[in-house]
């Protein structure tokens, strides 16, 4: 397994070193833009780190919201993209179809590109209907790094997000990662 980790807005600068990937949050509905997403893609394109951008899912608006959240992610071959399934700061979520109808539009959007689900236990266990997570899953399950309590294959695992978003992804090397990240 190699290490990464997974930052918004609200981490001003983060520490890259040791680290294989960096995911950032880019995009959420079809107004709000992460005002340090290029200052933090610069940072972990400059340590060497596979980069991942991810969408905060609103519901509504599928075709808008994955058209915004492509139109303004960086776009560089081995780029991987997300999108961020939860409960919005209103209390509402996307449906499950809504979810899969903007994974499939993000990869129509960026054929070149691997997408992925990221959504807690609870969401894949309890909401998820169809299991469709796009080229793969990201499961957040603050318990030991590489072990979240689900039966399904996942790509990576969100362990902790104390002091922050610390992840692991199944795979032997940052260069096995990135190979893959290029379809």
């Amino acid at each position: 397994m190699i290490r990464g980790i997974d930052v918004s807005s609200h981490q001003s600068t983060f520490d890259a070193d040791g680290l294989a990937f960096v995911f950032i949050k880019a995009t959420e509905g079809r107004s709000y833009v992460n005002p340090r997403l290029a200052a933090q893609t610069k940072r972990a394109r400059d340590a060497g780190c596979v980069v991942g951008f991810y969408h905060f899912l609103w519901p509504g608006n599928l075709t808008a919201q994955a058209e915004y959240f492509v139109s303004r992610a960086p776009e560089k071959s081995g780029d991987l993209l997300a999108v961020d399934w939860e409960t919005t700061g209103e209390g509402t979520r996307a449906s499950n179809a809504e979810k899969d109808r903007f994974i499939k539009e993000v990869k129509r959007l960026r054929p070149g590109h691997r997408v992925l689900l990221y959504c807690n236990r609870d969401y894949w266990l309890n909401r998820d209907t169809t299991s469709y997570a796009g080229d793969g899953l990201w499961i957040a399950d603050y318990v030991t790094a590489g072990k979240p309590r689900i039966k399904a294959d996942w790509v990576i695992h969100q362990y902790t997000d104390r002091p922050l978003d610390k992840d692991v992804a199944d795979f032997a090397s940052a260069q096995a990662l990135r190979e893959w990240a290029t379809p």
